[in-house]
């Protein structure tokens, strides 16, 4: 069991009260590598995320894994508070955008890509990695100018763009797309899809069955354009989508502020693990002395796997 740091455990340079949180592992130089791109990850941040199959094969054999990976998802968003404002899962890849209130895109991501790794090879007898490399984060501005909007409807049409939709299907006839979850009600919608901010920028100010029907004119309206081959290269380039401004001050924080993207994670862990002690009347010493199969101790490490991101190894 880890010991309480109390935020001092770091990789990297921490300054109290830093808003930004740089994901530093492979950020710099060693004797004969490359460093890897940071991920720069702040309270509120938007991203559009995308991962691949390894060698592009398929990471989703049937509906069986595509539900599996959305009620993997689920978890997820229960134990870092994502929000999930679009989602589409095709056969080797996967799009989300998400919105983290706390700083832990990292944490939550190592988290759910490995345990829906270690399902899928379950469920398939295989074994080994099912992603390619790192997966692509793109942070979008969430100022209400659009910019959220493009990103949500680049995800809803990928359908269309991949020719798995005829001309005449509706969009909300492929079923792997948050698309259909929005033309819901909420009482039957996915509980961790927000929809509010999306429905925001098209201009519609109510999630009612008015307010859906238009969104679906709108986003039928959006993929016949689609058929002009829109042009997509600020959604599919770069690390950011958004104001200029914005972007300026994101990189000047995040020169400013280093810091390692497990504290925020390591500290929530501690919060949780302090809570469970005082509630049991336990000191780390005691917690210490019990041998590890104690129910107690069990169902302590419970708790730390279903309301943290943190690794069995480190619980």
């Amino acid at each position: 069991m880890a010991t309480f740091s109390d935020g001092s455990v770091t990789r990297g340079r921490k300054e109290k009260g830093s808003v930004i949180t740089i994901d530093t592992v492979g950020g710099f130089c060693q004797l004969g590598t490359m460093p890897r791109k940071l991920r720069m990850q702040y309270p509120g941040a938007i991203y559009h995320l995308m991962n691949r199959g390894d060698r592009r094969e398929d990471i989703f054999q049937d509906d069986e894994d595509r539900q599996r990976f959305l009620q993997t998802l689920g978890e997820a968003c229960e134990k870092t508070g994502w929000q999930v404002h679009a989602y589409c899962l095709m056969s080797n890849h996967f799009h989300l955008v998400i919105e983290t209130p706390q700083p832990n895109l990292v944490a939550g991501m190592k988290w759910l890509l490995g345990t829906y790794t270690v399902r899928f090879n379950r469920r398939h007898g295989e074994f080994g990695h099912l992603f390619s490399g790192r997966y692509k984060s793109l942070i979008v501005d969430g100022s209400g100018r659009g910019y959220l909007k493009s990103v949500c409807d680049y995800v809803h049409l990928n359908p269309v763009r991949a020719g798995l939709l005829a001309p005449k299907q509706a969009l909300e006839s492929y079923r792997w797309s948050s698309y259909g979850q929005y033309l819901k009600g909420a009482a039957k919608r996915l509980k961790w899809l927000r929809v509010d901010r999306l429905l925001g920028e098209w201009g519609i100010h109510k999630d009612s069955p008015a307010g859906r029907r238009h969104f679906a004119r709108c986003l039928e309206g959006r993929r016949r354009q689609e058929s002009l081959k829109a042009d997509w290269r600020a959604v599919e380039r770069g690390w950011f989508l958004g104001d200029p401004q914005l972007k300026e001050e994101l990189l000047a924080q995040m020169h400013e502020r280093r810091q390692d993207h497990y504290g925020p994670e390591l500290r929530q862990a501690e919060r949780v693990l302090r809570e469970e002690l005082s509630r049991r009347g336990w000191t780390e010493a005691e917690l210490s002395r019990r041998r590890k199969g104690d129910p107690e101790k069990v169902a302590l490490a419970g708790q730390l796997r279903a309301r943290t991101t943190m690794t069995l190894k480190w619980i």
